[in-house]
């Protein structure tokens, strides 16, 4: 009789959890945002010059975020001022 108990109120595999589509769907939000920040993030530490700090923040992300940040390279300033984009 316990054994019955117990077996009925297990879930199976096909039944959803509660909250899973509303979990699902943040998850995949945060991931676009996460992404969008990695592409945004890394063309900037490459646009103001940070070679290095682009490659090495491909393991360790951090460094796009301190890369952006940084002033840009004096070889990135000067061909950023010799285009005309100020």
């Amino acid at each position: 009789m316990v054994a019955c108990a117990l077996i009925n109120t297990q879930r199976t595999a096909f039944e959803p959890q509660k909250g899973g589509i509303e979990v699902t769907f943040l998850y995949i939000v945060l991931g676009v945002i996460y992404i969008m920040l990695w592409v945004t993030l890394g063309m900037t530490t490459l646009r103001k010059g940070h070679t290095a700090m682009f490659w090495f923040g491909i393991i360790f992300p951090v460094l796009w975020i301190a890369g952006a940040l940084m002033a840009p390279t004096p070889a990135a300033a000067a061909a950023y001022s010799s285009a005309g984009l100020q």
